[in-house]
């Protein structure tokens, strides 16, 4: 056992002896972070942000929720939304590339919608999708 010990520690030796030997690596030459810096010190939000192309105004979004098959579904899914204080409006016509037929959320419930209610609602429908998109030139209210 002793023998045992004494060959992995000279074995050790050995391997740190030719690890020494091997050429050391070059140090990577890094600018200073001052040089990148320039017309973007700040990290900001894409809302923030002034330049480029311009997200849409919060005002412009439309919550969007359906996509069932037929209108019995989507009677009860506006009654059930009324039961929930919800202003929901039926969506005439197609609905970007998505089937079916939709609610349109007023801007004033879209808050009252959060994930685990519209969580709960796909559970009690099938098929019940949710979109957030442009209000305009989308698809028109009843």
């Amino acid at each position: 056992m002793r023998w045992l010990f004494l060959l992995l520690l000279v074995l050790n030796g050995v391997y740190y002896v030719w690890h020494q030997q091997e050429a050391p690596l070059k140090v990577k030459e890094v600018a200073p972070l001052s040089l990148y810096k320039g017309s973007q010190q700040d990290i900001h939000l894409l809302s923030e942000s002034q330049s480029g192309k311009q997200s849409p105004k919060r005002g412009q979004e439309c919550l969007y929720i359906g996509g069932l098959s037929t209108q019995e579904q989507l009677n009860a899914l506006r009654q059930r939304l009324l039961s929930l204080d919800v202003v929901a409006q039926q969506v005439v016509g197609r609905l970007g590339d998505a089937a079916g037929l939709w609610l349109q959320i007023a801007p004033r419930s879209q808050r009252l919608l959060d994930q685990t209610l519209l969580s709960s609602l796909s559970n009690d429908f099938k098929d019940l999708k949710h979109k957030i998109m442009l209000c305009e030139g989308v698809a028109t209210v009843e």
